[in-house]
């Protein structure tokens, strides 16, 4: 790979689970709006729920999730009571809709225990729709996975674990504060198979500290050995200006971008090897798995838990730092607990931020999301065909990527190539009316 592209790899970027991304929300969108556009959603919407729990028993250096660490169970049976308060709200603003997807987030979900995720789910039960759901899942912690939990979430109806598996080396697990020795997640699938929840996603990282190539290359190995459904690659991202906690991670022990790109592309070899085929540009599925079948199909869509095959209407977000994306735009709930609780204790809706899209933001959107989803976009047919005479400055912000043949440009079609999957949110910034590289800082490319 030329020096170049080893800098383009050094450029931050957004990941693009949202556009315009959350940066960019602003007070404009507050509950009165929210609750304006809840109304005006038609009767026969269909929905996908997510339920955020922002709770872990520690945190490990490398996260980047909105969460807090807790010992003591009264903030976590006070912020059940809250989802049960704020699931009400909803259904009355919103009434019975039909539920094709859940997806419960963290943070670490199954700390609200036995009885109150099936409290929890009951009340989505008595709320929404959800007797004919395509997908219920749920991101698990390897560690805390027991016969108990597991019999508890097939009762739910949970029908996709996805386990933090992240990396198998014992000096890495011990740079990241995360040690779970290989017989912790084989115990993890064992159970949750046993019980009846059969599809699996493993999330696995590289860019981490003191990590190799061999080392990546090894769990990448173990992991197909253990033959999840999906496996998610995501390259680890230092932001800890962001997240303080990440302070803890030496940056002196990180690879450097080369090293990052050599990483991911020897995980992807490994998958590719053992079957796996590649969806996007860090997740990797079985032939047979819904998700490759969407890929295949040209259906493939991606929101704020990554690629996806929901197709729904509206994603309603439930609990703190919660991100709804309805047909007018995005609408975030209240990140700090006290906020969020006092609004949804009270009847309202914990709504703090968020964007109206406008005619150009749907354009956009559109287009980063194939160029996501599918690594090529057809630009004219994106704009309504006819007399398309745009986007001439995004098309020359691409030439020096097709100079180095990470990306086709050809009459307005774009297609990012083999040797430029991971630089795809690279082709995706180019659309991007919002991105100001000089004054925001994000995540590595690569």
């Amino acid at each position: 790979m030329s020096l170049h592209a080893h800098l383009l790899a050094e450029r931050n970027v957004p990941r693009y689970t949202s556009y315009p991304t959350a940066p960019h929300f602003s007070p404009r969108v507050n509950a009165e709006v929210h609750a304006r556009w809840l109304a005006e959603m038609p009767d026969t919407a269909r929905l996908s729920l997510y339920l955020h729990v922002p709770f872990c028993r520690e945190l490990c250096h490398y996260c980047g999730c909105h969460t807090k660490a807790v010992r003591r169970r009264e903030p976590i049976d006070e912020y059940a009571a809250d989802l049960v308060a704020e699931i009400r709200t909803l259904a009355q603003r919103l009434g019975p809709h039909a539920v094709s997807q859940i997806h419960w987030g963290g943070g670490t979900p199954s700390m609200l225990g036995r009885e109150l995720l099936l409290a929890v789910t009951a009340e989505l039960d008595c709320a929404f729709a959800i007797g004919d759901l395509r997908e219920h899942a749920i991101e698990l912690d390897p560690r805390h996975v027991d016969r108990t939990l597991a019999g508890t979430l097939f009762e739910m109806g949970v029908s996709r674990a996805s386990l933090g598996v992240q990396e198998f080396a014992p000096h890495v697990q011990q740079a990241i504060g995360r040690v779970q020795p290989y017989e912790t997640i084989l115990r993890a699938v064992e159970v949750l198979r046993s019980q009846g929840i059969v599809d699996l996603n493993f999330d696995l990282m590289y860019g981490l500290p003191r990590q190799r190539i061999d080392d990546v290359r090894a769990s990448a190995e173990t992991a197909c050995r253990l033959a999840p459904q999906r496996i998610a690659l995501f390259g680890y991202a230092h932001v800890p200006w962001m997240k303080k906690h990440q302070r803890l991670i030496d940056i002196a022990q990180l690879p450097g971008p080369a090293e990052r790109l050599a990483q991911a592309e020897a995980a992807r070899q490994v998958f590719l090897a053992h079957g796996y085929v590649a969806i996007g540009f860090d997740h990797f599925a079985l032939p047979g798995d819904a998700l490759a079948l969407a890929a295949r199909g040209g259906t493939l869509h991606r929101n704020f838990q990554g690629y996806t095959c929901d197709d729904a209407d509206a994603l309603i977000g439930i609990g703190a730092s919660a991100i709804s994306r309805l047909p007018q735009g995005y609408a975030q709930n209240a990140p700090d607990l006290a906020g969020y609780s006092r609004a949804v204790q009270t009847g309202a809706l914990a709504t703090v931020r968020g964007i109206a899209l406008t005619a150009d933001d749907r354009l956009r959107a559109s287009i980063i999301e194939r160029i996501m989803c599918d690594l090529r976009v057809d630009l004219r047919g994106a704009a309504g065909g006819a007399g398309f005479t745009g986007f001439a400055a995004e098309l020359a912000s691409l030439r020096p990527l097709a100079d180095e043949g990470l990306v086709r440009i050809d009459d307005g079609s774009i297609e990012v190539t083999e040797y430029g999957r991971p630089f795809v949110r690279l082709v995706a910034a180019a659309f991007d009316a919002y991105f100001q590289p000089e004054r925001q800082r994000h995540s590595l490319a690569v």
